[in-house]
């Protein structure tokens, strides 16, 4: 991902915004906003006929030295490329990077009616963890989401 690819990140985490399956933002933050809270060595775009059609990213899950090795990841998919295994991809690949960059557990936080992301998750060898019950609200509404982590094979 390059700063470059922002424009069409940022339109296909409104794209997730809108389904209200995907994230507890109502609006997509800025560029800067955006690059302050993710990891600048793990940022992945998908492209198809030279257009961004998906993306993924990681954030640390703490500013404590002893999380260092522990993440949070997002995948987002444009609603034109659903269903054509860019989601897999996607996170087949920042697994992959995570682990060769010494991350040692990747987390992701999943709405439970997100059926797709959480089957997703599994095939990538996560495992459910638990449900993080009325952890915050989304237009006024208390919302769970399940807490999935994948263990490193190669780091920790």
């Amino acid at each position: 991902m390059q700063p470059s690819d922002w424009p069409a990140v940022r339109d296909i985490y409104e794209q997730g915004i809108a389904t209200r399956l995907a994230t507890f933002d109502t609006a997509a933050p800025s560029w800067e906003e955006w690059n302050a809270r993710h990891l600048t060595d793990v940022r992945l775009v998908a492209e198809r006929d030279g257009a961004v059609v998906g993306w993924a990213a990681l954030s640390p899950v703490s500013a404590r030295a002893c999380y260092a090795g522990v993440a949070e990841e997002s995948v987002y998919v444009a609603e034109s490329a659903r269903g054509e295994g860019v989601g897999s991809t996607l996170l087949a690949e920042i697994v992959e990077r995570a682990d060769e960059a010494g991350f040692w557990t990747i987390q992701a936080q999943v709405f439970p009616e997100n059926d797709a992301s959480i089957a997703l998750h599994r095939r990538c060898g996560f495992r459910v963890v638990g449900t993080r019950e009325r952890i915050a609200r989304l237009d006024g509404a208390w919302r769970d989401t399940v807490l999935l982590e994948r263990r490193s094979d190669l780091a920790g």
